[in-house]
């Protein structure tokens, strides 16, 4: 597949699945049609997974040549070797290293770049993905040709997990794909893209739409009941059983999450390595010709890491026709180093919108099996509701 250098952007759902026509991407069994979303491509993890020492990045040789060794006790990167067949435990803290059954043969007008799948950042398993004679994590380089591997940490929680279950998920891009601030002013004024969390929203006017190489979101710490009780965010409980990524709607949420309930001064002071379930202060919409990413925003005093997964596909909080008025942010948020208090209102990300190559056959919502389309503060689909 070849596209013309007048088109740049996000490649849409029919522009991936010619690259799989046309052997781009290729995988052994072949790609289900449940893979394939708007604007990226759901991996899936392969037959085995690898127990390393440490994390690390592969730009002097080839990954296959770090795990292809006789003896394990040699290796001064494999621990040992794991079947996920039949599904197998992936211990919190431990790092992992699982070939993926998709392959790549991109053309060279064509780059990628992966993020964790939604369910994935929510339960606070964090992947990477690393290719051969790399610099870096989750970019692909365009024309890139081979294997793909995926890097599972595993933070809150220990998981189970098996061959051809997809923990993260990949775009392509061509060209220069980033929407300027003054184009997302424009597309504001015709088309919203933000509005504020209520009842009935209403769009958030220009003095508060914010734009400075991304869109500024804010953190909702008031909820919209505003009693006491009301729930604004959640912890991770340190000490909880596995979660079997196959289970949905299984888990009691109470067994594995402390609730968040609003403080008198709106406010909550966020714990060092804690992890926390937590909501923005606007619905965001993603209109069918673009696709967005989250960024995480960096606070001077403090490393602040306010999410996992960050990619929205064209129509999320948009309906097929316009008429979903924005879906709020889920954020996954662990605080590093010091102690960090946030308030109600408070500046704590933005998201960067890209260009469609073209309007995606398909969109966000029902018709794909989407999970989030009209969330609110939602913990991940394996929890009961």
């Amino acid at each position: 597949m070849t596209t013309p250098a007048s088109q740049s952007g996000i490649l849409p759902y029919q522009d991936i699945k010619r690259l799989i026509v046309n052997r781009a991407v290729v995988a052994a069994p072949t790609i289900e049609d449940r893979q394939l979303q708007p604007a990226s491509l759901d991996l899936r993890l392969g037959r085995k997974a690898y127990r390393l020492i440490s994390s690390f990045l592969p730009e002097l040789s080839a990954i296959s040549s770090r795990l292809n060794v006789l003896d394990f006790y040699q290796s001064d990167l494999v621990m040992y070797e794991m079947d996920l067949t039949d599904g197998a435990i992936l211990e919190k803290g431990h790092v992992y290293l699982v070939p993926l059954l998709e392959e790549l043969a991109l053309p060279k007008t064509i780059r990628a770049r992966a993020n964790p799948k939604s369910t994935t950042g929510r339960l606070d398993v964090f992947t990477r993905v690393v290719t051969d004679l790399t610099s870096g994590f989750d970019e692909i380089r365009a024309g890139y040709r081979g294997q793909l591997f995926l890097e599972i940490v595993p933070r809150s929680f220990a998981v189970k997990v098996r061959a051809g279950q997809s923990l993260n998920q990949i775009r392509f891009v061509c060209g220069e794909a980033t929407v300027s601030d003054q184009a997302l002013q424009t597309i504001h004024r015709s088309t919203p893209l933000l509005f504020h969390n209520a009842s009935s929203p209403k769009r958030v006017g220009s003095r508060d739409f914010r734009a400075e190489r991304g869109l500024f979101l804010r953190i909702d710490l008031a909820g919209t009941d505003h009693g006491d009780s009301c729930v604004i965010g959640y912890r991770a409980k340190k000490n909880s059983h596995v979660i079997d990524l196959e289970k949905i709607g299984h888990y009691a949420a109470a067994d594995f999450w402390e609730p968040l309930h609003r403080h008198r001064h709106d406010s909550l002071l966020l714990e060092p390595e804690e992890f926390y379930i937590l909501a923005s202060k606007e619905r965001i919409r993603v209109p069918p010709g673009y696709a967005a990413e989250m960024v995480a925003y960096e606070a001077a005093c403090g490393e602040l890491r306010t999410h996992y997964a960050g990619f929205f596909d064209p129509g999320f909080g948009y309906g097929s026709k316009g008429e979903i008025k924005g879906t709020q942010v889920v954020l996954e948020v662990r605080p590093h180093d010091v102690p960090f208090l946030i308030h109600d209102g408070q500046t704590f990300f933005k998201v960067v919108y890209d260009k469609m190559v073209t309007t995606p056959s398909q969109l966000y919502g029902s018709v794909l099996g989407s999970s989030y389309q009209q969330q609110t503060l939602t913990l991940s689909k394996h929890f009961k509701v």
